[in-house]
This record gives structure tokens, C-alpha cells and sequence, in this order.
């Protein structure tokens, strides 16, 4: 799949009521690359997310979808290039996990439009790719978060977006699931799809990220490939603790050990 549609901030300021979170950020996602928003908590990360897929509208500045103002567009067309996948979710009380997914195909359907054989492939590989199959016929209410989390993303999928917005996918997950949804995300961005994901956690950002965008009280204060960019200098400022840096033999990604914090002595 060659990639084609694109998304960006042009200079956007986004503010809650009278706070401003984050101001004049300006951030292109490239291309079929994942792409990870990262720094310390209230730094701004779902905020520039939730800017970036018109959750958000910002209070200046534009945000770009194919070069077209995204506020400007019809929702179902921004429907189909985008999803997103918030921090917390709701559904309705005994919605089932194949109803969740079957929705993320929505985007694709007119008002009379049946359940076509496109709708049940997408359906397939989003269950399958999630591994949810087991659990299609249960009530969102009866799972465990980690179980929803993977429905969530199964929808996500389905919706079979050129984009993808996520907002710490793996919160929820134990070890083997993070794994998991963040060689999900690789493999989706090896097919062609542009990922952009908010992660709290540096060391997978830097293993399955292409590209990293770091945060600080609102503002962009570095931005390129994990390689590049991560020194103890950076985790330094952003995290307020000491470390020593090495690469991974097999990857090339930074990792991170002796991770410290220095406590000041009164």
C-alpha cells in the first residue's frame, strides 16, 4: 500500500477554557512510520492528540488533513481517514465485544447500506488481529480492563483508516498484551497505515516507535528518531532522573539502564 494521506499541526495552540495546555505546536506525521507522543504527565500529550483528531479544536493555528483544514471537512470523510482510540472509553450497558468491532465499520456504510463481504474480511482481520475472537459474544461489562482495551482496539481496526490515533493503547495490558498491540501496531504500520500513539513508557516507545515527538510543559523540545534524539540529556529534562544509554545490538533502538533519581538530602 503506498501511503497517501497525510496529517499535521500547523502552529496550533489548544487550550481548556482559559488554561492553555500546549502552544504553538507544529508536527507532521510521517508517513506508514509510527509515530510516539512522549514526556511527563500534563505535559500536553492526549491534548496534541486529541488536536490532531479533531477532538480538540485549537484556539489558533490549523491542523492538516491532506492539506485540507480538518475542521473544514465532513465528518464522515474525516471518518474514514482517521480513528482514534481515546484514553477512556464508554459504551452502552451489554454492548458485546463483535458489536464494538462491527461499529468501526460504520464510516463505510450508507443508512441502508447491508453488511457486505468487505465488512466481514475487515471484521475478521480487526478480531483476529486484536485476538478477541474468543470473547465476541461477551458483554464489554464482563471483561477485565486489559479484554476491553484489545476490543477497543479491534474497533480501530475494523475502521480500516489510512490514520491511526492511539492514547496509551497498552495502559490497561499486561506484559504479554503490550507486546502484543505494540507488534499489532508495527505490523499495521508495515501495511501502509500512518500511527500516531501517546506512550508513557520511553523504553517501547524507543523499541517500536520511527519517530518520537518529546513533550514538556506544553511545548515540542525534540522531535526524530528515537536514535537521534534520546540522550541521558533529554531523559534528564524531561523526567528529572539520571541515566546511562546503549543501543540494542539486534534493533539499533536506545536503552535506557542505571536509571536514577537523586534525591536531594536536607
Amino acid at each position: 500500500m503506498i501511503p497517501t494521506d497525510t496529517l499535521a499541526a500547523e502552529r496550533i495552540t489548544l487550550a481548556h477554557r482559559h488554561l492553555t495546555v500546549a502552544k504553538d505546536l507544529s508536527v507532521q506525521l510521517p508517513p506508514a512510520k509510527v509515530t510516539a507522543i512522549v514526556g511527563p504527565n500534563g505535559c500536553g500529550k492526549s491534548t496534541l492528540l486529541n488536536g490532531l483528531a479533531r477532538i480538540h479544536a485549537p484556539s489558533s493555528g490549523t491542523v492538516l488533513l491532506n492539506g485540507k483544514d480538518i475542521h473544514r471537512l465532513p465528518t464522515k470523510e474525516v471518518a474514514r481517514k482517521l480513528a482514534l482510540l481515546p484514553q477512556e472509553n464508554t459504551a452502552p450497558e451489554g454492548l458485546t465485544v463483535g458489536d464494538l468491532v462491527r461499529f468501526g465499520r460504520q464510516p463505510h456504510q450508507g443508512w441502508m447500506t447491508p453488511w457486505s463481504e468487505g465488512d466481514q474480511r475487515a471484521f475478521d482481520h480487526a478480531v483476529t488481529a486484536a485476538d478477541v475472537g474468543y470473547l465476541i459474544n461477551r458483554p464489554l461489562d464482563t471483561l477485565s480492563g486489559g479484554q476491553r482495551q484489545r476490543a477497543w482496539i479491534a474497533m480501530a481496526v475494523a475502521q480500516e483508516t489510512p490514520l491511526l490515533l492511539l492514547d496509551e493503547p497498552t495502559s490497561a495490558l499486561d506484559l504479554g498484551h503490550q507486546i502484543e498491540v505494540f507488534e499489532l501496531i508495527r505490523h499495521l504500520s508495515g501495511q501502509g497505515k500512518t500511527v500516531a500513539m501517546v506512550v508513557h513508557d520511553l523504553a517501547s516507545a524507543c523499541r517500536y516507535a520511527d519517530h518520537m515527538v518529546a513533550m514538556k510543559q506544553g511545548v515540542i523540545i525534540e522531535e526524530g528518531a528515537p536514535a537521534q534524539i534520546v540522550s541521558p540529556a533529554l531523559v534528564q529534562e524531561l523526567y528529572g532522573v539520571s541515566c546511562d544509554l546503549i543501543h540494542d545490538p539486534a534493533t539499533g533502538s536506545p536503552l535506557l539502564i542505571n536509571v536514577r533519581r537523586h534525591i536531594q538530602k536536607r
